[in-house]
Order: structure tokens, then sequence, then C-alpha cells
């Protein structure tokens, strides 16, 4: 087998990918206008999470690994908000908002645990 790197193991670097997959799914649907706008910004802040979840793990000290995952909670947060603005926009139905409202808040609560435990 493969080395498997810390990260790897973690639950929310799972949940994280998981996330940024179906992101990079949703957004192949979007009009080609937004391909440099809309899209390019929630692709790189879905896919931020995971990695700033990454780096943080492999920080040697509680107060650099405590400051990535806040980032990643940020970046999170603003993958909520590109997927609203997304459903306003008419982008996204209902049904996907509602989807990733849920997946959402299951990482929201996991990177917030997770945070609180190496704090």
């Amino acid at each position: 087998m493969m080395y498997e790197y810390n990260f790897e193991k973690l639950e929310i670097w799972k949940l994280a990918i998981q996330l940024a997959t179906r992101v990079y799914e949703t957004t192949k649907k979007f009009p080609e206008v937004e391909r440099y706008g809309l899209v390019s910004q929630l692709r790189r802040s879905a896919s931020s999470i995971s990695t700033n979840i990454a780096e943080g793990i492999s920080r040697f000290s509680t107060k650099d690994k405590a400051r990535f995952i806040e980032i990643a909670y940020g970046s999170t947060i603003e993958v909520m908000n590109h997927l609203l603005l997304s459903k306003e926009l008419q982008l996204i139905d209902e049904g996907e908002l509602l989807y990733y409202r849920k997946a959402i808040n299951e990482l929201f609560n996991k990177i917030n645990a997770f945070y609180k435990n190496i704090k």
C-alpha cells in the first residue's frame, strides 16, 4: 500500500474533498460567461478548504494548526455565500442548494469541533 499522509485520514479533509468535487461537477453546468467569475471563485474557495486543512495539519505549533483550520472554516463560509448567489442567479435550483446546505453544515460542525480539539 502507498503511504497515506496524516491529513488524508481526517474526516474533515475527506468531507472537504467531497464538497469540492461536487462543486466542480455543479459548476460544469454554469454558463461560459461565468467561467472566470463565479465558477472560478466557487472552485477556488471550495478547493481551499481541504488545502488549508492539509497544510494546517502539517504545522508543528498548535497556533499555526489552529490558524489554518480557521482559514478552512472561512473558506467554507465563502463557498456557502457563492452558492446562495448562484441560487439567486438561477444557476442552481433549490434542491441543489439544500444538498449543499446539509453538506456544509456537517462540515462546519466538524471543523469547529476539530478546531476546539486542537486549541
